[in-house]
């Protein structure tokens, strides 16, 4: 891969506490870990290995080391791999040491958010691959999974992905809907533009080119070209002559996103990063 590791934001740590604790609970049931309880002595200590299954781009150190600290809270972690680096089949990710039981009852949510987070990371990193040498960037949208949306876009950065929308106080983005209730394009955004902050953006989607014209004399910042052809893509970047960026949305994949990302676009969001991502294998072996 082009790209060896990226700088990864930490998450905020009560967020990353408060979504393993409910993973752990939902997991444990009132019982707890039936299985270790039977088999295995309340003493006794273990070595384990998290190991790559997979080649990629491995993400979800935070909610990984959390589970283990939660179920036992004295045992030793030694991470070798960090957020946005790649990772080998075979690679060790980390070396814990701790309470058997603990260790064991906290590896299926210790992995289950490694394997999603990786795999989304490892997902994005084929996307940012295939516009390599272009200047677009390959942003998400917020078709993430309820509750794990940061989890989830963590995951994005670190494959080199770019931050779009987390939400929707976060920026003013006129959908199609709103076009329709507010009776055009021009008159949507000319109502954003006298209701916003100076420091708030302001982005419309367009389905035709001849709204693009409308959106950016009315104030738009952003302009978002949904599901446009290549021809019409190219169109709108000599249309715009760099005033707005220009976000190209709609029948994105790997097999179009490399031509997409030559009409000259500036942003292409990609749904499928966090909604159809494959997992990432990754395995916790016993030494």
């Amino acid at each position: 891969m082009p790209v060896s590791s990226i700088t990864v934001s930490p998450l905020p740590d009560f967020l990353v506490k408060e979504a393993v604790t409910r993973a752990l609970a939902e997991d444990q049931g009132g019982r707890g870990d039936l299985t270790s309880l039977a088999c295995i002595p309340a003493a006794e200590e273990a070595k384990f290995y998290f190991k790559a299954r997979d080649a990629g781009v491995f993400c979800g150190m935070q909610p990984g080391i959390e589970a283990i600290w939660q179920m036992d809270p004295d045992a030793l972690v030694n991470w070798h791999i960090a957020d946005g680096e790649s990772v080998a089949a075979g690679d060790i990710i980390a070396m814990v040491m701790g309470k058997a039981r603990a260790l064991l009852a906290a590896e299926r949510i210790a992995l289950n958010f490694m394997g999603r987070m990786s795999g989304i990371a490892t997902f994005t990193r084929r996307y940012v691959d295939a516009v390599e040498g272009t200047k677009a960037r390959i942003a998400h949208t917020r078709k993430t999974t309820p509750g794990l949306r940061a989890f989830e876009l963590q995951a994005v950065q670190a494959g080199g992905g770019a931050m779009h929308r987390f939400g929707l106080d976060d920026a003013i983005l006129i959908k199609d809907n709103h076009v329709a209730v507010c009776g055009g394009v021009a008159a949507a955004v000319r109502a954003a533009r006298s209701h916003a902050g100076h420091m708030t953006r302001i982005a419309v989607e367009v389905d035709r080119l001849d709204q693009l014209g409308e959106a950016i004399e009315a104030g738009a910042e952003s302009v978002l070209l949904d599901n446009f052809s290549l021809a019409d893509l190219e169109a709108a970047v000599a249309r715009a002559g760099g005033k707005v960026t220009l976000e190209a949305s709609g029948g994105v994949n790997l097999d179009t996103v490399g031509a997409i990302a030559k009409t000259g676009v500036d942003v292409i969001s990609v749904g499928a990063l966090t909604h159809s991502a494959p997992n990432f294998d990754i395995g916790l072996d016993w030494d």
